[in-house]
């Protein structure tokens, strides 16, 4: 949701879908032709390596991107398919490359929520989750995947879905940081298939990692990736601030809380920026900063618990 002033965004990706655009030595990347407000220009698929490849994100089921990324690597061997989570616009054309390769597929898991769903909770559309995918290889945390010419560490981020992973390759500096850190917009986090209380402690993680360089599941690449992550943790911690400062004018539902703080959203945005607040809300309420009646909800009313 880009509508905040305290994060140095960058809007300036001009990559066109279909085309392979070399960014690093052994680095090309492609654009999906999938634009909404919550993929930016579309989902950035990545090639690793030469001569035998890894795919970073086939993107979603879109046979014309599957179709491009082939013909990128026309002549070579695609080795390994890795995925950094579950959401539609990520991991569905997996399984087209697999189908047109034979690679070996790597990730986390199947989809998963961050919690149990509470009983009064329905299940949310717009979590875009693909709940089709599994991998061939169940990767965890540390983890080395190595191919010709490179060596990626999967580095649990839990947050923005419980599955997600970043790939690191130390010896390059670089992270392939999927949905978890973008350098366009803040990423959404929506119980309960995230969790901010994980999207926050996975920030701070890669903050004290050596990779400077972020490779982004949409939008251009970002330099400097953990002050600019250092930069996020702020804004959430703001975005926290502005909920207890409307809070403290009286208890509020969450549809009141979102028009007081996130001011001329697109409204094609307003029922994210309801989950995102819920994820706060969550969060605050677990660290008994703020109450609720029952389960922390998105239908709750919420109020502070010094007000009782």
């Amino acid at each position: 949701m880009a509508d905040n002033d305290d994060v140095p965004f960058n809007r300036d990706f001009p990559l066109k879908p279909g085309i392979v655009e070399e960014v690093r030595p052994g680095v090309r990347r492609i654009l999906c032709n999938n634009p909404s407000p919550f993929t930016f220009t579309g989902t950035v698929s990545y090639i690793v390596g030469q001569g035998k490849v890894a795919i970073i994100d086939p993107g979603p089921d879109n046979e014309a991107h599957a179709t491009a990324l082939l013909d990128a690597v026309r002549g070579e061997t695609v080795t390994h398919i890795l995925v950094t989570h579950t959401h539609r616009d990520h991991s569905p054309n997996t399984a087209r490359i697999k189908v047109a390769t034979g690679a070996t597929v790597y990730a986390e898991g199947p989809h998963r929520a961050s919690r149990p769903r509470f009983e009064s909770e329905k299940h949310n559309p717009e979590s875009g989750a693909d709940r089709d995918f599994r991998p061939d290889v169940s990767v965890r945390d540390g983890e080395v995947i190595e191919g010709a010419g490179w060596k990626l560490e999967a580095v649990a981020t839990p947050g923005h879905t419980a599955n997600h992973l970043a790939f690191a390759w130390p010896e390059r500096k670089i992270n392939f940081v999927g949905d978890h850190v973008m350098g366009w917009s803040t990423s959404i986090v929506a119980p309960p298939d995230g969790s901010m209380i994980d999207y926050m402690a996975s920030l701070e993680r890669l903050t004290q990692r050596d990779e400077d360089l972020y490779f982004s599941g949409h939008g251009p690449e970002i330099p400097e990736g953990p002050r600019y992550v250092r930069f996020l943790i702020r804004h959430r911690q703001a975005r926290e601030a502005s909920i207890l400062h409307r809070l403290a004018k009286g208890e509020a539902d969450i549809p009141t809380i979102v028009r007081a703080i996130y001011i001329g959203i697109d409204p094609r945005l307003l029922n994210a920026a309801g989950y995102s607040v819920l994820a706060h809300l969550e969060d605050l309420v677990a660290r008994g900063i703020v109450r609720t009646d029952g389960d922390p909800v998105i239908g709750g009313t919420y109020r502070l618990a010094a007000a009782g």
